[in-house]
């Protein structure tokens, strides 16, 4: 299928197929086209040599062109798809066994014809499909002509001349990659004129390339070379000339040798005083705790205990978060190596391919122009463009996404070229015009400033076209969006519709304006129907990797949000640093890439670069296991999230995790039979990584290519499609190690494999979203799916190049904000609450100790809003009550609150140092620590309960992306949620703690003041970390939402009129006992 030839949609479980063509023909199923057109691969049937037109099967005269006739005849059942009678032999067709029964007359022209192993497998494969689809199936895309002259040319000009029998033995090269590969075989017309070449009977065959004299001659000049480059090697060792001019290559041989990246360790005069820092601050816990319990406060002993029991909280949090910081490391990546060793010059680029997965839901609320500048940096990435595919996961199946994508990929055949030409970044349009830097830095094309023009005017104008579809969707019609040749959309039901693929760029007819092909682009929106769980994101991303799998099947893929755009091109090469390096790629789940945003306010009021978190924890994390993934900016491989364990030495197979550690030291080191020994190291060595959670084996990728007939017919036992579902084609991809489609397949099959695919109910009873893809079970997948691969014992890597690689947005105002922080928290929450909780999971597996920690605080720090609330609340109460948490203290016992403070302040000091975060961020990070935990993280921790245990979901709410015309405009909108009560309540209390604190010690005097400072450093802990939550409440014009107050003040009134009733601030007078007196008193 070529670019652009229409939308394919259908519902495999209706089994409806139906493509609707942009040329205004209307929707056509495919099982009603012309009877001229292959019903395999789509292709026009052609004509035999005689100009009639060609028919495969005398029978029944299903349309069968004749390369697919000629497939099915040698590697298919050699009968007729439609009356499965057998096909007979015909004119032109080289004999295949079974042939000889037949009594047709022989063809002595065709007899002896080339088998397809004898071409060149791939170009020939791909050359069929290039008319048919522009994703191809090989990623070669040097394609031959089809009507081209043999490639092995007649010997003589059709005369015999007097050459002896040696002459006329013809060595042909073997079929390329061993023939394990299928492939179609196509048909060279026989009326074509061939090229008749005169050769000279007395030279050797091997000067025109025939024979095995050619391969020795080739073999023996590469043994000249090799034993040259060793004698000028030699000779540079000797005579201790290493300027010389002999052996140039050398040094770029030792370049391309070297490791692709390395770990650059924190220097030990920064990180051991930090570590030793740590250590005292226990040791300093131990006595503040020790003193906390053995003196009560009398009195007060229920303030008391409360403050008691959430310190220890907070110490056990902060063992959670600090100990998987115990040994952060840096990385360096070498790009230049990696072009030396796969992109060496004159060959083909041997770099991996790489698919792109952007996911978008709602246009309204996700801007089509910030979807459509993540698209347009991704076609223009640095990466050969054969080697990338695109994929967009439209899951809200909006007409205006469709129409808006089909405009960002004209506008990118204008864009891309010149993002290339002149090496701009950032590659996103929008990004780039809208930098206020010197864009003439380091350009030296005098057409630079004329066509940057040019190109901002189409710019411009590509904004305007799509704000003009924005705007008309503002308001739908009441019979639904319909397409230009009148077909309703089939997506106007965004609950009710089938799935659709339509591809927009490609190799055929996927060109820019300077005549180079452009990277795949495919819009896809899977299969909804009532009554199906579609589980949201996590089922969208799984829906891409089956899709991909069917179409392109990279081995690797980079997942990203619709607003994140790719700001550094080199950002895939980073990736592939590490995955192509063999010392390093075979045990890698996943490259996590920091997120990085744009038009955050200067301040980052409520942190949202979340700098503490990517630059200091997902450091630490990664000289352990590797981080957490974190939803967007990861480059995954493919393997790893089919449920397959990684290739561990033997040592690390026996078991590393915190299980084995654990037993080891309880119990000791085992004692084992030897036999048992020996058993499980040949099953090792037999069956590939199993998974930790299922019986079903998968066995080795590598054994299953090797074609043994024992291991072959052990593989087909096993029921894959219990595993990955009843779609053969798919089933086949995981099969392959090294990525790749299976030519098997025609295109039309492969388009209804893809919407098969991405119906809803195909994960049905399969391990998808359980063992398989992203992880169902919680709204933050993505933390539940690396904790899934770390558990089987793959490793993940850190990238932090100079620049960032990916830039996103990010909700800047306090509304939207903590409600992105519920949506995390929720998450949280539901995993430490399932069978996933890494309290529990994976002891079996090679989870190392330290970061199950980091994954135990991912899950369970929703907690701590509880203990966080009440010891933001006991200030006031002690303002009020005029009673403290902590009795009066002498000088010695001081010395323990004043260690226990220093250390924490010394230990962020000191971890600023190593990770290079500022003071100022910081500071944000603590801030909206205290004012996250007593909002969100409360509401998420009720919401989790309420969802888990009594069934109540709550809706998914999607991030808005829109930004504001003015710049931080949005920054001051402040949006009514029930999320900002606990924390204005919170504030009140405390200023009228401290009022009332101030007026009590002034109506009783001088000795009560001292009592007092303790009390209100107290108070002004927590105002002063909620300072930017009251600073959001008053916004620019000062107006906060009159509800919030009603609410706050109510609340805070209450607190107050009991606080009188109990313990007002004048004492009692006791009137005359009147039993006693009387009257005359």
């Amino acid at each position: 299928m070529e670019a652009n030839a229409g939308l394919i949609a259908g519902s495999h479980n209706r089994n409806e197929l139906v493509v609707l063509r942009p040329d205004h023909e209307g929707p056509k199923p495919l099982s009603q086209v012309n009877s001229q057109f292959c019903q395999i691969c789509g292709d026009d049937v052609g004509v035999t040599v005689d100009g009639e037109l060609f028919v495969a099967c005398f029978e029944c005269g299903f349309p069968v062109c004749r390369p697919c006739f000629e497939y099915e005849r040698k590697e298919g059942n050699q009968s007729c798809p439609q009356c499965k009678s057998r096909y007979n032999r015909q004119k032109g067709s080289p004999r295949v066994p079974g042939d000889e029964e037949e009594d047709d007359t022989d063809d002595l022209e065709n007899e002896f014809a080339l088998e397809m192993g004898q071409l060149d497998e791939q170009n020939v494969t791909d050359a069929m499909l290039h008319g048919h689809m522009s994703y191809g199936g090989n990623y070669d895309h040097n394609l031959p002509n089809l009507h081209q002259t043999p490639q092995f040319p007649l010997l003589t000009d059709g005369k015999m001349g007097d050459l002896d029998d040696d002459s006329h033995a013809i060595v042909l090269p073997p079929p390329m990659n061993g023939g394990k590969r299928v492939h179609p075989l196509p048909y060279i017309e026989s009326n074509l004129p061939v090229q008749a070449r005169p050769m000279d009977p007395t030279k050797d065959l091997a000067a025109y390339g025939y024979g095995s004299v050619a391969w020795k001659d080739r073999v023996e000049s590469w043994k000249m070379r090799q034993e040259k480059m060793m004698t000028e090697g030699s000779h540079h060792h000797k005579g201790g000339d290493m300027d010389g001019d002999n052996g140039p290559d050398l040094p770029i041989m030792d370049e391309a040798r070297q490791p692709l990246s390395r770990k650059v360790p924190i220097s030990s005069a920064r990180i051991n005083p930090y570590r030793m820092l740590i250590v005292i601050r226990l040791v300093v816990l131990a006595f503040f705790f020790r003193y906390r319990i053995l003196n009560p406060v009398e009195g007060a002993y229920g303030m008391w205990l409360t403050s008691v029991i959430c310190e220890i909280w907070f110490a056990i949090s902060w063992i959670l978060d600090q100990f998987p910081k115990w040994l952060p490391i840096n990385r360096e990546t070498y790009l230049d190596r990696l072009s030396l060793r796969y992109e060496k010059e004159g060959e083909p680029s041997q770099l991996e391919h790489v698919d792109i997965f952007v996911s978008t839901v709602d246009p309204m609320k996700e801007p089509p122009l910030v979807t459509a500048n993540t698209i347009l940096s991704i076609l223009a990435v640095d990466y050969p463009v054969d080697k990338v595919s695109c994929y967009l996961s439209d899951d809200g199946a909006a007409m205006l996404t469709f129409e808006c994508i089909s405009e960002t990929s004209e506008f990118a055949r204008k864009w891309v070229p010149f993002c290339k030409k002149f090496s701009i970044e950032p590659r996103a349009p929008e990004m780039y015009f809208a930098q206020k830097i010197d864009y003439l830095k380091d350009k030296v094309q005098p057409t630079f400033v004329k066509e940057r023009r040019a190109m901002k005017r189409e710019y411009e104008e590509f904004k305007v076209r799509v704000n003009a579809l924005v705007a008309k969707a503002q308001k739908v019609p009441e019979e639904g969006w319909t397409m230009q040749d009148g077909t309703p959309w089939l997506g106007n039901n965004s609950r009710d519709h089938p799935g659709m693929i339509q591809v927009f760029l490609g190799h055929s007819g996927g060109h820019d304006t300077d005549g180079n092909e452009l990277p795949r682009l495919v819009y896809v929106s899977r299969e909804k129907r009532p009554g199906f769980n579609h589980h949201k994101k996590a089922g969208a991303m799984n829906a891409l990797v089956r899709v991909s799998a069917v179409l392109t099947n990279a081995p690797y893929f980079l997942n990203l949000d619709c607003d994140h755009y790719i700001n550094n091109s080199k950002a895939l090469r980073e990736a592939m640093c590490f995955f192509m390096d063999p010392s390093v790629g075979k045990k890698v789940c996943y490259v996590q890439f920091p997120q990085r945003f744009d038009g955050i306010d200067r301040n980052d009021r409520y942190a949202n670069h979340n700098t503490v978190f990517f630059d200091i924890n997902l450091k630490g994390l990664d000289g352990i296991q590797g981080p957490v993934y974190v939803g967007t900016g990861t480059v995954f491989n493919r393997k790893a999230l089919y449920g397959y364990e990684p290739v561990l030495k033997e040592k690390e197979s026996k078991g590393t995790g915190c299980g084995a550690a654990c037993s080891t030291l309880c119990c000791g080191k085992r004692k084992k039979d030897k036999k048992k020994n020996k058993k499980s190291k040949f099953s090792r060595k037999k069956t590939a990584p199993t998974r930790s959670d299922s019986n079903i084996p998968i066995f080795s990728l590598e054994e299953i290519e090797e074609g043994d007939e024992e291991k072959s017919s052990l593989v087909n036992t096993i029921n894959y499609e219990k595993r990955f579902g009843q779609s053969p084609v798919f089933v086949a991809s995981t099969l392959l190690e090294h990525g790749g489609v299976h030519h098997s397949a025609s295109p039309g099959s492969l388009l209804k494999e893809a919407i098969h695919v991405i119906s809803c109910g195909y994960e049905d009873k399969t391990d998808w979203g359980k063992e398989i893809g992203w992880i169902y079970g919680s709204v933050t997948e993505d933390i539940l799916t690396g904790f899934k691969m770390h558990c089987r014992g793959w490793r993940s890597i850190y990238c932090m190049p100079t620049r960032p690689a990916f830039k996103g947005s990010a909700p800047i105002n306090l509304s939207d904000r903590l409600n992105q922080v519920l949506r995390w928290a929720l998450g949280s929450v539901e995993i430490s609450l399932s069978r996933h909780c890494p309290l529990w999971y994976g002891y079996g597996g090679r989870l190392k100790c330290l970061e199950r920690l980091a994954y135990i605080n991912a899950t369970i720090y929703p907690l701590t809003s509880l203990p966080l609330v009440a010891y933001c609340v006991l200030p006031a109460v002690c303002l009020l009550t005029g009673n403290f948490i902590i009795p009066t203290i002498s000088n010695l016992d001081s010395l323990y609150f004043i260690s226990l403070f220093l250390s924490i302040f010394v230990t962020g000091i000191l971890e600023m140092r190593w990770s290079g975060v500022g003071i100022d961020e910081w500071w944000r990070n603590e801030q909206f620590w205290v004012i996250g935990g007593v909002s969100a993280h409360l509401f998420a921790l009720f919401q989790g309960l309420l969802k888990v245990f009594a069934g109540v979901d709550t809706n998914f709410t999607v991030t808005s992306k829109q930004a504001d015309d003015e710049d931080f405009g949005e920054l001051y909108m402040l949006k009514w949620t029930s999320l900002l009560i606990p924390p204005t309540t919170i504030l009140i209390l405390n200023l009228v703690g401290v009022v009332a604190g101030i007026s009590d010690a002034i109506n009783n005097g001088y000795q009560s003041w001292g009592p007092l400072f303790g009390k209100l450093f107290f108070a002004f802990w927590v105002i002063v970390h909620l300072y930017p939550f009251l600073k959001g409440l008053m916004g620019r014009q000062n107006r906060t939402p009159t509800i919030v107050i009603v609410w706050s003040i109510l609340l805070a009134s209450i607190f107050s009129l009991l606080w009188v009733r109990i313990n007002p601030f004048l004492s009692r007078s006791n009137g005359p006992n009147l039993v006693e007196c009387g009257l005359s008193c």
